[in-house]
Parts: C-alpha cells; structure tokens; sequence
C-alpha cells in the first residue's frame, strides 16, 4: 500500500501545492482543514481516493490526533497573518504546531515539516514573529529531526501580496505602502512545495530559509508589478508612525464591532513586521542545499496579472495591433 501523509491547512495557498506534488510522488494524502466542504477542489490532484479532504480543527487534540491515525508523515501548513476570533497567534502557530508535533510523536511518525517564516524570532516586535519561532521550539521539542522551512514573502496565482496590490493599483492614482525600503526576497509558493517534499520524502531535515533569486525593497515590487499590469501609479510610502495610527484605529474599530468590519489595511502587528528586511540570512541553509533552483519572478508573475490590466486578456493582442501597418 502507498504510504500516506496527512497536511494540515492542505488546502491553503502553500498547502496546496504540497498536496499536488506528494499526490505526484504516488502518496495518499489527507487534507486537514477546518471546511472540508471548501477544499473539494484538491480532490482531482491524484487518481480517485488518492487526495481527500478530512475535518481537522489544530486548536484540537482529538481532531488532530484522529486525521494522522496510519499517516508516515505530517507537515504542518497552518498559520495566520492576523487573530480572529479564537484563533489567535499563541493558540494557531505556537501551540497550534506543537500539538501536531507531540501528537505525532506519540503516534510513532518519525517525519515531519513544519512551514515558519523568514523573521521567527522569540524576541521580536510583532507577536506573529515571536508566535512562528515558539512554534519552532515546540515542534522541535517533540521531533527533533523535523524540517523546518522559513520562506520568504511567497508569491504565486492565489497569493494575497502581488494580487492584493495588483487590485488596489485600480482603484486610483496612488499606491500607499507602508515599510516601501523595505526588502524581501520573494519565493515561487511551489518551490516551497519541492523543498517540503523533500522532508517528507526523508531526504532532508533541519531549518532552512528559503528565497528565490531577487532581493527587492518593497517599492521595487510595487514597481515591477506596476509595470506588469500596465499602470501607472504613485507609489507612496506611508510613515511608520502614521501606520500605526492608522493600524491602531482600524484594529480599535474591528474590535467594537466584534469583527464585523475587518482591518481592511494593516494590523499593528503587522506594520511591526514591515518595519524588518525579510531576506535569507547569509549563513542559513536555503535552497542550494536541497538542489532546489528557485524560480525568478519574472517567469511566474506576468502568468497571473494579467487580469489587472487595463485591457485583461487582450493586452497582448492590443499591443500587437499596435505595429500593424495601414
């Protein structure tokens, strides 16, 4: 019989990607996720049966522990950007890791990836940073040989950044970012997905930090993906302390809703966050070390922006059009 893995938060933006490579790879796989009713979508992945989405709350030792019965390896893909409701930081990213962890260990599973962030450190500013790395520290705790993987800001056709900016730059003629020097090191979502195969396959184990192959300040992306959906816009660099005036009021008044209006902008937290580079650090395992090359944005992002610009789908054809002569 295949062997059979079971990820956590499968059918999220990483998840996903995951979830198609280990179905390639001939593995059973369960999907874990809070609705499994949303995530039919991951069924055609494999052949019938071979991909199936199971319910799974992570804030949940029965639930956890009943999705990994028979399971040779776990990864862990769930994280939030910002608390809602009982899901908080502490209770999703460090706990929330460190029960799948202690759980599979009493199950017997040797294997295990847990998917971080570039910036986990337990004395950082903003609580998603300090959360990621205790989260870490308690999966380590329980399997020591497990493989961690700290990406960068990760881009790809469902990701909330490229896609998120792409559609504020129709809205008007400013751009405003907050933290636009800013750098990152933006990594391919299925690059990340390659590098997590490799721990479940066994092949590697220990922390590695991963991004692709361009270092940009936070304004250059928005240059380059302005350039990509053909706009022009000003982009406008919002001060940190008018940030996180900003961040405060719209978290305040999120608050006395009780969520019914969301921070359409930024949290707190994470305007802390922006306010930190989000590169590989130079003595840190990375890519190279898995024989992973990443992808270049380049070869990725003109692939799912084109539906920003002005003219979608027939862009190219207007361009082309262009150079005819009467």
């Amino acid at each position: 019989m295949s062997k059979l893995v079971t990820i956590y938060g499968g059918s999220g933006f990483i998840g996903r990607y995951i979830a198609r490579r280990m179905a390639k790879e001939g593995w059973r796989v369960r999907v874990a996720v809070r609705r499994p009713n949303e995530a039919m979508f991951v069924k055609p992945y494999g052949s019938v049966g071979q991909v199936e989405p199971v319910l799974c709350n992570i804030r949940d030792d029965a639930s956890v522990a009943a999705v990994m019965q028979g399971a040779d390896a776990v990864v862990n893909c769930v994280g939030i950007l910002a608390q809602s409701g009982k899901n908080k930081f502490d209770a999703v990213q460090a706990e929330g890791a460190g029960r799948v962890a202690r759980l599979a260990a009493a199950a017997g599973i040797q294997t295990m990836v847990q998917i971080s962030a570039i910036g986990a450190d337990k004395d950082a500013a903003s609580e998603y940073s300090q959360t990621k790395a205790q989260g870490e520290a308690n999966v380590l705790a329980h399997m020591p040989n497990a493989m961690i993987l700290r990406p960068s800001i990760v881009f790809g056709a469902e990701d909330q950044f490229f896609n998120r900016f792409a559609s504020m730059s129709r809205l008007g003629p400013v751009l405003p970012v907050v933290g636009a020097d800013t750098k990152f090191q933006p990594v391919y979502v299925d690059d990340v997905a390659a590098a997590a195969v490799k721990g479940v396959l066994g092949q590697a184990h220990g922390v590695y930090e991963l991004g692709g192959p361009d270092v940009a300040s936070f304004r250059e992306l928005m240059e380059k993906m302005l350039g990509i959906v053909q706009r022009r816009r000003l982009i406008l660099n919002v001060p940190f302390f008018a940030a996180r005036l900003m961040a405060f009021a719209f978290d305040m008044l999120e608050k006395v809703t009780l969520g019914l209006l969301a921070n359409p902008v930024a949290t707190r937290d994470q305007v802390k966050n922006l306010a930190n580079d989000n590169v590989v650090a130079a003595d840190a395992k990375g890519f190279a070390d898995l024989g992973i090359t990443p992808s270049a944005m380049d070869s990725v992002l003109p692939e799912y922006l084109w539906r920003f610009r002005p003219s979608g789908q027939y862009a190219a054809i207007k361009d082309s059009a262009k150079n005819l002569r009467a």
